[in-house]
């Protein structure tokens, strides 16, 4: 009997030996003789991330069986559906360029620890992250970011996932002079009534304020206005992302029917040229005269100077602790813990990637509205199912004076935005006081335009029932 017990203990003994063999086997950390991109690489490579993370996964054998394929196909519809990681890999084998996005989710996966998920390690040994591993990737994140803005944050903020809107941006100031003079002109419209500025105007923080903006003959849009405050730093312009410069985007709105409605270009430039003093003035700054390319260049110009720095979050990211109040300090801790800030990431908190309206919960099945064609989003531009409902995720600068939200403008407060994302892209029901700090830290990203403080004095009253009368 006691060489019995004895013998299942060293047998035992030996198991677990090699367990631990084997584990710290499947489990190394690549060498640190390894570049640290190609270390991340190898590391997320283990991992088994592309399994669920891309279009082509790499299906486990016991995907075929009856009740764990199930678990595991809804597994990679829904990874894919968050992110497609793909992209992403191959810049990293090649040690290429990173959106702030991806440097974002990743962070947020890894520090969450939320990622392989329990029931892929215990199958896959290796794919599981160990603290090591961790700090390999985190570290690589905060120097990939710092490298990314070069905005010498101090050391305690080098790595947040938002960044101070740049003081300046270099331009042209003749040619933004003139795209200041076009974009407040109504003859870029057919019947001379409807200017950039009428949808985007400067006193009201780059918006109209309407759910639809107004267009030629009073007639609607089918999408929310977006600001143009800050829209430099957005990497493709409108909701759907169908405009790759703000100078495309500029060519977009004077052609269309329902906003400016002009037959072409060539109206447009007739009406101009018969202006001598102006045309005189654009042919002093281009030589080769009024042309579609030469307008919509003007105005990109102009656009590029509409940044809002100096916001008191601004401030409080440049080292100034004394600029957030424990409130609105604590709802941009919140805004990270819920997973906002891997979406609103860099300086405009947006603006770099399309994501799905309602992630985690059906927006437009709850919505109680009829489907549109701008509901379809990015999916209007490919075609490609996966892009049906992601859109270019906003910017949240001066976001407190950018109401009504959401590219269906169905929400007319800041709290009803904030509590309904919670709930649609982060799958949480956020209390009142979470809401309400949260809030709080947004009104902190109002910023200044050419010194002054940005304000907006519209009448919510009288946009509302302007509204409704349509």
């Amino acid at each position: 009997m006691k060489k019995t017990v004895r013998l299942l203990t060293v047998l035992l003994l030996v198991a677990a030996a090699v367990l631990v063999v084997v584990y710290r086997a499947v489990n190394r950390v690549p060498s640190a003789d390894l570049p640290q991109y190609e270390r991340v690489y190898r590391i997320f490579e283990d991992g088994g991330c592309l399994s669920c993370h891309s279009a082509d996964p790499k299906v486990p054998f016991y995907a075929n069986f009856p009740v764990a394929g199930k678990i595991v196909m809804k597994d990679i519809d829904s990874g894919y559906r968050a992110y497609d990681m793909k992209p992403f890999m191959e810049s990293l084998k090649e040690d290429g360029e990173f959106s702030a996005v991806d440097l974002a989710k990743i962070e947020k996966v890894v520090l969450d620890d939320r990622m392989p998920m329990p029931k892929y390690y215990l199958v896959h040994w290796g794919s599981s992250l160990t603290s090591a591993k961790r700090d390999i990737v985190l570290d690589w994140i905060r120097n990939e970011r710092i490298e990314m803005y070069a905005d010498n944050l101090p050391a305690d903020r080098a790595a947040e996932p938002v960044r101070p809107i740049d003081q300046s941006i270099e331009v042209d100031d003749a040619k933004a002079a003139l795209g200041f003079a076009l974009f407040h002109d109504p003859r870029l419209s057919v019947d001379n009534t409807v200017s950039c500025s009428t949808c985007h105007a400067l006193e009201t923080a780059g918006v109209d304020n309407h759910q639809y903006s107004h267009g030629v003959n009073d007639q609607l849009g089918g999408v929310n206005a977006p600001t143009v405050y800050n829209a430099v730093y957005n990497f493709v312009q409108f909701w759907d992302g169908r405009a790759a410069t703000l100078a495309a985007q500029a060519a977009g709105p004077p052609l269309n029917p329902v906003e400016m409605a002009s037959p072409s270009f060539d109206d447009i430039i007739a009406k101009l040229k018969a202006d001598r003093e102006f045309s005189k003035a654009f042919n002093a700054v281009y030589p080769d005269g009024l042309t579609e390319a030469n307008i919509t260049d003007a105005i990109e110009e102009f656009e590029r100077t509409l940044i809002t720095p100096n916001s008191r979050f601004d401030k409080w990211l440049l080292g100034d602790d004394s600029a957030l109040t424990a409130d609105e300090l604590n709802g941009y801790e919140l805004f990270k813990q819920y997973d906002c800030a891997t979406c609103h990431v860099g300086q405009n908190l947006g603006g770099q990637s399309y994501e799905l309206m309602g992630l985690r919960k059906h927006y437009f099945a709850d919505r109680g509205l009829e489907l549109t064609v701008e509901d379809n989003g990015r999916f209007k531009e490919t075609q490609d199912e996966r892009d049906r409902h992601r859109f270019k995720v906003p910017g949240l600068r001066n976001v407190e004076h950018t109401w009504p939200y959401y590219h269906d403008g169905t929400r007319e407060t800041l709290e009803e935005a904030v509590r309904d994302m919670g709930i649609y892209q982060s799958g949480v029901e956020l209390t009142s006081a979470e809401v309400d700090k949260i809030t709080a830290f947004l009104k902190t990203l109002t910023g200044e335009y050419q010194g002054k403080l940005l304000t907006n004095d519209t009448s919510r009253d009288v946009i509302h029932n302007h509204d409704h009368e349509h």
